[in-house]
């Protein structure tokens, strides 16, 4: 048998090459090897936008069209909607009631997002039990492996020390201890320069029309040391280099030389990305069509999933239910 993955995204905003690049294109692969459940995670999406939920339930279909465009497999993987399996909130709640209160405290993503986010009061139960919510997630289905970067190894340790608590707690060996699958995120920033959010509206979205790709790569923060089309470019420092370096990787090389030798201007070369960026993603925008021409297909499929993970999650919460004896 297949080893279990599980792996999800909050369903926050339309998804963009920052998505594709750090996730989808991992998933893709990832199915081939083994049992993968892959999660909207409107719960985890909720605890952060409780105040404005107004385009939740668009951004959810929106998204499972973006993960079946770029080839996540529904004969292969399960897709399924978090809040449509009430397990997870079950095991949610008997995982709170054993987690030390200070582990949680101490999450460095927990103090960074606190520190950070200022357009959001996060200041809530909900969003400090985040990890134990994402616990019950990985463990509902008691996956072996959870592909995650390496800023998210603290929650996945979490998830371990919480199964460890449970079984040692209950005399039953029901948890796994998944392993992390490090996943070698691009370091791919905004247009601007910045962390890439639809926060800063500095993303390219997968769902974006040739002009308005065209116009926003047009605008991309460039090398601040290039005055004149002369002067010598620092390809290394530079952000449409990088764009270069992860979705186009066969033309690093000349571009690095045109830069280093001033052989292209910045227009130029933000020219020939956008028209490279087109070309690569336009495949997913014509599948992206086809689907939205029929979405209650989508439906469907996410209604076969959620129907899997059902089925899968119930029978995890018969064993803990018995072990708790309740």
């Amino acid at each position: 048998m297949k080893k279990v993955i599980l792996s999800g995204m909050r369903p926050t905003g339309k998804l963009h090459l920052g998505h594709l690049a750090g996730a989808l294109d991992n998933w893709v692969k990832l199915q081939k090897e083994y049992q993968c459940f892959f999660m909207v995670a409107d719960w985890h999406a909720l605890m952060s936008e409780y105040e404005n939920t107004s385009l939740l339930s668009e951004n959810i279909i929106d998204n499972v069209v973006d993960w079946l465009s770029v080839g996540i497999d529904p004969k292969e993987s399960v897709i399924f909607i978090q809040s449509k399996i009430p397990e997870h909130l079950n095991l949610h709640m008997i995982f709170s009631c054993l987690t030390p209160l200070g582990i949680l405290e101490r999450c460095p993503t927990y103090k960074e997002q606190l520190r950070e986010v200022k357009t959001r009061d996060l200041n809530t139960y909900g969003f400090l039990g985040y990890p134990v919510l994402q616990a019950a997630d990985i463990l509902l289905y008691k996956a072996d492996k959870v592909p995650v970067g390496r800023d998210q190894l603290p929650h996945l340790e979490l998830t371990r020390e919480i199964a460890r608590l449970f079984n040692n707690l209950y005399k039953k060996d029901i948890f796994p201890y998944p392993d992390a699958i490090l996943t070698q995120t691009p370091k791919l920033l905004g247009l601007d320069g910045r962390k890439m959010s639809k926060s800063y509206a500095n993303t390219i979205n997968l769902s974006d029309p040739p002009q308005v790709i065209t116009k926003k790569i047009s605008t991309m923060f460039t090398d601040p040391k290039r005055i004149k089309l002369t002067d010598q470019g620092h390809p290394n420092s530079c952000n449409v280099f990088s764009y270069y370096t992860t979705f186009i990787p066969g033309m690093k090389d000349e571009v690095y030389s045109w830069c280093i030798a001033a052989k292209k201007g910045c227009t130029d070369c933000k020219k020939i990305l956008a028209e490279n960026i087109i070309d690569k993603i336009s495949p997913i925008q014509r599948k992206r069509e086809e689907l939205c021409k029929d979405i209650g297909e989508v439906r469907k499929i996410i209604l076969k999933g959620n129907n899997e993970a059902q089925s899968l999650a119930a029978k995890t919460m018969k064993e803990v239910s018995k072990a708790v004896n309740i």
